[in-house]
């Protein structure tokens, strides 16, 4: 079973979608959640190693759109755990 593990960021609603953008460019993601202040989720982004350039478009414009309805998110990014390797 893969082992996940889960970090939280808050932003303003004007950062969103650079800060999105960011971790997506980190790798290791498999899902990022969007959610306003009061934790209802707006958004969920599988993310996946082959999704790129044209097919994230309609993802950015609708985080853009989020990002005029609050003025703050928490951004919650599941990663996949790096197994440790094994030592001989």
């Amino acid at each position: 079973m893969d082992k996940k593990k889960i970090d939280e960021f808050k932003v303003k609603g004007e950062e969103l979608l650079a800060r999105i953008k960011e971790i997506i460019h980190e790798g290791n993601i498999r899902k990022i959640i969007i959610k306003n202040d009061s934790g209802k989720t707006y958004l969920e982004i599988p993310v996946t190693i082959g999704v790129v350039g044209v097919v994230l478009a309609p993802v950015w414009a609708a985080i853009g759109a989020l990002a005029a309805l609050a003025s703050s998110f928490t951004i919650q990014v599941i990663k996949k755990e790096e197994k440790p390797a094994k030592k001989e």
